[in-house]
């Protein structure tokens, strides 16, 4: 595998199983390069020692269990170690037996507290009972044996949990049933606190991917996940309210030695195992996790400093410093920040010349930048109250990093805690005299406060002034930056977060300013309605003001359309059909549409009907759509909001015929409809009954014009059949979507209506 993507799983995959079909000799070298990249990886150290086993190399078979058993707490490796013991062994008689059983044991004293230790507990178990008794005296050492193996699995909450305890009381019976009431009475209650555990643990063992490799934290969404679930693990062991002879103790340690199988690249599991051994007073264990952390991530300063921070804690100073000093390793490669953290290690424990001298030698290293110098001036002002040591330190600071506009402002305002106004001011005229144009941008606004709020006030508007012409080059704007404006009153005479005007007032002024700076420019008329759009980073403006109002986002509300609330509670609104229609003769420009709907309200179709405008604007339009079309869009009930019901659309589809030819009933069908409302649910549905139309006075010319054209829809009801009357055709998908409308009528009684083409409102009793 590549170094730039050793960690590629799928490619470790295909390796491993490759490496299955080789010859131990060709396989070996493949392991060993897997091992090395995922050194955690118990499966593949289990494949490896098999392959060992299968042609009998047990020397070569021991030494791959010594380098992966204590640090692969994974049940199935450990199983074929002990098959491994088992076979060795065997032959050996008594002696074999017996290194047999210290195998078990020494098995269950890592792996015994898994979940998924139950079979293990079982084969030691009938390990045990196997096991030759030559005399009375053996044969009690043997039964001895077995109840304090059963004594045990039964209070740890495995799989097999249950199981065992069934065993043990059979056991217990088989021994004497005298003896067995009152030792199964008092294991009883802690199998049951065992087993309430187990159902607990149990749902946060599942969430575990147990075949996961150990790679470095990415942004995946399953690495994510898996991270959350060993925390909450970790979580519920650490609050496991099961407490048997230091069993809870162990069983933490257990489950952070899994997770870090898994977890091996997490500096903080490693870090928050460590700080748990610590406060539960194993410093010793605390050490040497941390040993192994940094065995595992060498490059990690954050598990340095907590490893040091630890050794200093607890009084080992001289194996604190070394791991300060590895943290300065080579010159050329130290970090900054191990130079400051090593000089206050210094001051801490070996006093003010340990971390002077070192100072000294540290402002020598290629790799020391100002914050070496900032850091040991303070240090020595705050710490060792000697304020000329820390001026000394800053000027000889500002002979070397003059160009550094934050080391100025460092200076100044360790200058400022002396109150030294004097030395203030000669610091900015020196630092802007050197400083580029596009760096000096922090310092003026620096030096502009200052005199805003110890100057007097010609020194004041003489340095405001200054500001402008020295920074009147870096904007577009130029000369214009030179203008006096209100917001700079307002910078003058501001404080914190209090303001001499109100925010509406700084609002409009940012406005006014970003006009002004695009006042040669064409300007969208979106732009001037859109705050996004004033954002300008070379304004003038205080900080805190314009930037807070220039922030504001707001909508762009020439896109808007306009909503009519009297279409609501049976108010005057126009046939939907119309509407519809409209809408989709302007399908090809659709933001014309939207646009014109918006910006003139003769031109909605809606606010028309409403205002009493004639229909006669529509009637090219309505000659001109398919009656396909026409047909289709006066079938459709009113609805409001952007999405209507499908299964409802997908109903009056399937029980409509829609004309596919022009004719001349056809193309009449749209203007009659468009004249009268839409049909209701209830008509789709062949109910006879339809929605009142409500007795308003916008509707009486639309009831004329539906009463004189009464006789006209009569006669063509009896040339052709109602939608209702025409048979289906047998169709499972709209036979399934007929019925699932019918049924949601059915299912409130049948008195169900999605609203009429007048109202849009749905009604319907649910009684």
């Amino acid at each position: 595998m590549a170094a730039v993507d050793k960690y590629n799983v799928e490619s470790a995959e295909i390796l491993a199983n490759s490496a299955l079909h080789l010859p131990i000799t060709q396989a070996a070298p493949i392991y060993e390069q897997l091992l090395t990249i995922f050194p955690t990886a118990a499966k593949y150290w289990r494949q490896y020692v098999e392959a060992q086993m299968g042609v009998n190399n047990d020397d070569a078979t021991k030494q791959i269990f010594s380098r992966c058993l204590l640090n692969c707490l994974h049940v199935p490796l450990w199983r074929c170690y002990i098959r491994f013991i088992r076979k060795v062994n065997d032959r050996k008689g008594v002696e074999g037996q017996e290194e047999t059983r210290k195998a078990f044991d020494f098995m269950l004293s890592y792996v015994g507290a898994d979940i998924a230790s139950g079979p293990v507990w079982m084969e030691y178990i009938a390990f045990l009972k196997s096991m030759p008794a030559a005399n009375t005296q053996e044969e009690t050492q043997r039964m001895t044996a077995v109840r304090k193996a059963y004594q045990k699995a039964v209070v740890t909450p495995t799989h097999h949990i249950e199981q065992l305890w069934r065993d043990y009381e059979n056991f217990e019976n088989s021994v004497s049933r005298q003896l067995a009431k009152g030792l199964l009475s008092e294991y009883q209650p802690k199998y049951n606190s065992a087993r309430a555990v187990y159902r607990e643990l149990k749902k946060y063992v599942d969430e575990i991917d147990w075949n996961m490799l150990a790679i470095p934290p990415t942004d995946s969404c399953k690495d994510q996940m898996q991270w959350v679930a060993w925390k909450r693990l970790l979580a519920f062991e650490k609050g496991n309210p099961q407490r048997i002879d230091g069993a809870s103790k162990k069983r933490i340690i257990f489950s952070y030695e899994q997770c870090l199988m898994y977890l091996y690249h997490y500096p903080d599991i490693w870090y928050d195992y460590a700080t748990w051994q610590a406060k539960s007073g194993s410093m010793d264990a605390a050490v040497k996790v941390f040993q192994r952390a940094l065995k595992a991530l060498p490059e990690s300063e954050m598990l340095k400093y907590a490893y040091a921070e630890l050794e200093e804690s607890r009084g080992s100073l001289q194996s604190a410093k070394k791991l300060y000093e590895s943290l300065l390793g080579d010159a050329a490669e130290t970090t900054t920040l191990a130079h400051i953290q090593f000089i206050r290690f210094l001051r801490r424990n070996e006093g003010v010349e340990a971390a002077r001298k070192y100072f000294l030698d540290a402002r020598k290293s290629p790799s020391c930048t100002y914050h070496v110098y900032v850091a040991y001036a303070l240090m020595a002002f705050c710490l060792d109250k000697d304020p000329k040591v820390a001026h000394n330190v800053f000027e000889a600071g500002l002979k070397q990093f003059m160009h550094e506009p934050v080391y100025i402002l460092e200076y100044a305002d360790f200058l400022s805690c002396l109150n030294d106004d004097r030395n203030i001011r000669a610091l900015f005229e020196r630092a802007l005299s050197s400083l580029p144009q596009e760096e000096s941008i922090e310092v003026w606004k620096r030096f502009t406060q200052f005199e805003k709020t110890y100057g007097d006030l010609a020194s004041m508007l003489k340095v405001e002034q200054r500001r402008k012409e020295a920074l009147s080059g870096t904007s577009e704007e130029g000369a214009s930056a030179l203008e006096t404006s209100l917001l700079d009153l307002i910078s003058r005479y501001s404080f914190k977060d209090l303001w001499p005007c109100s925010s509406k007032d700084l609002d409009h002024l940012s406005r006014q300013e970003w006009l002004s700076k695009n006042i040669g420019k064409k300007v969208d008329k979106s732009a001037l309605s859109n705050g996004s759009a004033m954002t300008d980073k070379s304004t003038s403006a205080p900080s805190g003001v314009s930037t807070a109002s220039l922030k504001v986002l707001r909508p762009d509300t020439s896109q808007m359309v306009i909503y009519d609330p009297r279409q609501h509670h049976g108010t005057t609104v126009p046939s939907n059909t119309t509407t519809a229609i409209l809408a989709a003769s302007n399908l090809s420009n659709p933001m014309a549409t939207v646009v014109g709907a918006a910006s003139n309200p003769l031109s909605n179709p809606t606010v028309s009907m409403v205002d009493g405008v004639s229909s006669n604007a529509f009637d090219e339009v309505l000659k001109a759509t398919p009656p396909s079309l026409s047909a289709f869009l006066a079938g459709l009930p009113s609805i409001e909001g952007p999405a209507p019901n499908v299964d409802i659309v997908l109903s009056i589809c399937l029980q409509n015929d829609y004309p596919t030819v022009q004719t001349k009933k056809a193309t009449s069908l749209p203007s009659q409809r468009t004249a009268g409302p839409a049909p209701s649910t209830s008509d789709l549905s062949g109910s006879s009954k339809s929605h009142p139309i409500p007795s308003n006075s916008s509707f009486r010319p639309r009831d004329r014009q539906l009463g004189k054209r009464k006789d006209q829809e009569r006669q063509e009801e009896e040339e052709s059949t109602t939608v209702q009357s025409q048979p289906l055709q047998r169709d499972a998908f709209r036979i399934r979507q007929m019925q699932k409308a019918r049924g949601g009528s059915a299912s409130q009684t049948g008195s169900v209506s999605y609203g009429s083409a007048l109202s849009g409102d749905l009604s319907g009793s649910t009684c």
